[in-house]
C-alpha cells in the first residue's frame, strides 16, 4: 500500500478542525496523526513504524503529545519501543487496553475519557479479535471520529483470535453502531476492497455495497488510500452490522443476530476474493 501521505494531507478539507492523516505502514496497515489543525498536537495511533510518523509529523510541523495503541498485535504496537527511544518526554503518553502492549503509561478501561492536544478522547472497550482492544472516539466540537484498529474494516472486522460472535456482536451493533452516523471511521488496514467483495457475494442485491466497490477498486487503480469511512455508511455496507438484513439471513441460514454474526465470520474466513468476479 503506497501514496503520498503530504499529497493526501493537502486534500483533506481544511474546513475541518479535528484532521487525520492515515500514514502507510509495513503492507497494507494503517497508522494515524490524529489533531486539532490550530494546536497541531498530534496523537500517534498504531505508531508501528515510528520513525515513519516523526519524519510525516515534522514536514507537516506536528508535535507528538501521545500514542494510542489500538492492540497488542505486533503489526500495530510492534513499534513502541522505538517510538519511546525517539519520545523520550515522559508526558507523551503511551495510550492503551492491553498490558501486553511495550512501554504501556496508561493502561485504559472501558469509557475512559481523556484528552490530548485539547481532544476530547473516550475510550471504547471491544474484546474479540483480542481481550484488550480499544477503539479511540475523538470529538472536538461537531466533528468526530473513531480510530477502530482491528476491530471494524471498512465493510468488515477482526477475526475473532480472542473472543466470541456475542462480543463482536456487541463491539460493532451495539458500541460502535451508537455513535453518531457522521462520525468517520478509520480502521487498522487496507482491506476494503476484499471486504467488499464478501459483501458483494454475501448480500448481491445491495446497491450501496455495489457502488463502494466500484470507489474502493477506483482507489487501488489509483494508489489512493479508501479512508474514511462513516459509521452511517457501514450500518448501509458493512454485512457484520448488517445481521439484520433479510438477504444476509438467507445466506447463512441463520436469524439472530450472535448467530448471523458467527456465520457471517465462518464464511469470511473461508471466502477467497481473487475467485470473485466483480460485475
Amino acid at each position: 500500500m503506497y501514496f503520498s501521505v503530504l499529497r493526501a494531507a493537502k486534500q483533506i478539507s481544511i474546513n475541518r478542525m479535528l484532521q487525520v492523516i492515515p500514514v502507510p505502514a509495513l503492507e497494507d496497515n494503517y497508522m494515524y496523526l490524529v489533531f486539532d489543525s490550530e494546536k497541531k498536537h498530534a496523537a500517534a495511533v498504531d505508531p508501528v513504524e515510528p520513525e515513519k510518523i516523526q519524519k510525516i509529523a515534522n514536514e507537516l510541523s506536528l508535535s507528538i503529545c501521545a500514542a494510542l495503541v489500538t492492540h497488542h498485535h505486533w503489526d500495530h504496537a510492534g513499534g513502541m519501543k522505538q517510538f519511546r527511544e525517539l519520545y523520550p518526554d515522559p508526558s507523551i503518553k503511551i495510550y492503551g487496553g492491553d498490558a501486553r502492549i511495550d512501554c504501556l503509561d496508561v493502561h485504559l478501561k472501558h469509557e475512559d475519557h481523556f484528552e490530548f492536544g485539547g481532544l476530547k478522547t473516550r475510550a471504547l472497550s471491544t474484546p474479540c479479535h483480542t481481550k484488550g482492544h480499544i477503539c479511540y472516539y475523538v470529538e472536538r466540537g461537531n466533528e468526530r471520529v473513531v480510530l477502530t484498529g482491528d476491530t471494524l474494516f471498512i465493510a468488515g472486522c477482526g477475526k475473532f483470535f480472542e473472543g466470541t460472535a456475542e462480543q463482536m456482536q456487541r463491539n460493532l451493533n451495539e458500541v460502535l453502531a451508537s455513535l453518531p452516523d457522521d462520525t468517520r471511521v478509520y480502521p487498522g488496514h487496507e482491506y476494503t476492497s476484499s471486504n467488499l467483495k464478501f459483501a458483494k457475494h454475501i448480500e448481491p442485491n445491495n446497491q450501496d455495497v455495489i457502488a463502494k466497490l466500484k470507489f474502493s477498486l477506483d482507489c487501488d487503480a489509483k494508489k489512493q488510500p479508501t479512508v474514511p469511512s462513516t459509521i452511517g455508511e457501514e450500518k448501509k455496507i458493512n454485512p457484520f452490522m448488517r445481521v439484520n438484513s433479510n438477504e444476509i439471513q438467507k445466506q447463512v441460514s441463520a436469524i439472530s443476530p450472535v448467530d448471523v454474526m458467527a456465520k457471517l465470520r465462518e464464511a469470511k474466513n473461508q471466502f477467497r476474493p481473487a475467485n470473485f468476479a466483480c460485475k
